[in-house]
């Protein structure tokens, strides 16, 4: 563990994975495969259905799914798809739909997690239900976001739905996409339909937001603080660490090999293992201690990694 963070967490324990688990699913066109992680021993644990980034699977993101299962939470991903394993994403009459397949694979999956627990040898019995975090890293933020409230405009209707479930207490975004409107680029508007008219307002579930200081996307013309919308432009109840010097991967987090972190930094993913899975902790209401010390390590702007606030 990288401990120039200053951070602390609970001690891990053995877990496991098992993949895919494949639930049917006719109408998408392609059956959804899913991951189930989970740590081998413990009761009453929580749930963190985690959404990948455009074009990734059920196998990215390893530096936060192994650091959650092992100290806890049972993590679920799936195959969206936008995955560069299915090509769905070339199809011109699928691609404006891509945003909303992944809010009904969010679904399908809370909708079977009773089969997904029996998937996995020993976890049945042991999960809790009604404690669900959604999370997400970029595409999957959008995603983690429009299941509390966050109204995005159909690119085929121009129509802003409620597809908010309240069975997701809370979310937990990573270099998620802001506002649209004329902030976008042309190449957004040609490439990712679905951010040309994002509402934040409605969102009153609490969440954290995590943003690299450097992550300029091609998307908007603001620069990096256009990550940090889903936290200025969202309602009470949030928090936002800032990754200093953290680009789009912010320090490594797709994978611990992933040829596209272009920011690779071990201490960046230690305080983002760190932060979130004290956030996690904290807003299921496993322990408190953590997250406050997070709070008070990363205040101001003293610490070398990153700073917290919260509202």
């Amino acid at each position: 563990m990288y401990e120039a963070t200053g951070l602390t967490g609970p001690a891990p324990t053995a877990s496991v994975s098992v993949k895919p688990v494949v639930l049917p699913a006719p109408e998408r066109g392609e059956d959804l495969h899913v991951r189930v992680s989970a740590p081998v021993t413990g009761t009453g644990l929580p749930v963190v259905v985690f959404a990948h980034g455009y074009g990734s699977n059920l196998d990215g993101y390893a530096p936060l799914v192994d650091h959650w299962a092992a100290r806890g939470f049972v993590v679920v991903q799936a195959t969206h798809l936008d995955s560069r394993r299915l090509g769905a994403a070339a199809d011109p009459a699928r691609k404006p739909h891509l945003w909303h397949y992944r809010v009904q694979d969010v679904k399908r999956i809370l909708d079977d997690l009773a089969v997904l627990e029996a998937a996995v040898p020993g976890l049945a019995g042991r999960v809790d239900h009604g404690r669900i975090v959604a999370a997400g890293h970029s595409f999957g933020g959008q995603t983690a976001g429009i299941l509390v409230g966050l109204r995005v405009a159909d690119p085929v209707t121009g129509v802003a739905r409620d597809l908010s479930d309240p069975r997701i207490m809370a979310t937990v975004q990573l270099a998620t996409a802001g506002r649209g409107g004329d902030e976008l680029t042309p190449f957004a508007l040609e490439a990712a339909p679905w951010l040309r008219d994002q509402d934040f307002s409605h969102i009153t579930a609490p969440g954290l937001v995590v943003a690299g200081d450097k992550d300029e996307l091609p998307l908007s013309t603001r620069g990096a603080s256009w990550t940090t919308d889903p936290y200025t432009l969202a309602r009470g109840g949030k928090s936002l660490l800032t990754v200093y010097g953290g680009q789009h991967s912010l320090g490594g987090i797709p994978g611990y090999d992933a040829a596209e972190t272009t920011d690779e930094h071990p201490g960046r993913v230690a305080l983002i293992q760190q932060v979130t899975l004290a956030y996690l902790r904290h807003v299921t209401g496993v322990d408190h201690t953590d997250w406050r010390t997070a709070q008070a390590v990363l205040a101001g702007d003293a610490h070398e990694l990153g700073r917290l606030e919260s509202k």
